[in-house]
């Protein structure tokens, strides 16, 4: 195998999220939401083109699907982790022990709640 036929897996992988935007909306979808004004109104910062072209790329990429849904009053959109985007889970679980544990927390902290935010991390990223 030559050296430009091997890829670095955690390079390849930080491609797909490094994109500003992608890993917040996967952690939206893993608490529910779905529609296109949930995510916006989640986050005011993030601009509609921003967010269009980031669910984009996220369905370019085979991260969410996209569903119509039809028969009410005006159809809906819903966006769907993919089972290639929930398998994130457990970096975004990795994300959050770090920062409950290094970032957030300090010597004061009641070890008990850090605990409690790690099981609710835990059981909302279904690890």
């Amino acid at each position: 195998m030559t050296k430009d036929l091997v890829t670095c897996p955690i390079e390849n992988t930080l491609k797909l999220i490094n994109r500003k935007w992608v890993i917040v909306l996967i952690r939206d979808m893993f608490t529910g939401k779905k529609h296109f004004s949930e995510f916006k109104d989640n986050h005011p910062n993030l601009s509609a083109t921003v967010l269009t072209d980031t669910l984009k790329f996220m369905e370019n990429n085979s991260l969410i699907v996209k569903k119509n849904v039809i028969g009410t009053k005006k159809n809906l959109t819903e966006y769907h982790l993919t089972k290639k985007g929930s398998k994130l889970n457990k970096i975004l679980y990795e994300m959050a022990v770090f920062g409950l544990d290094e970032l957030e927390c300090g010597d004061e902290r009641d070890s008990e709640i850090i605990a409690m935010f790690k099981d609710y991390y835990m059981e909302l990223l279904k690890i």
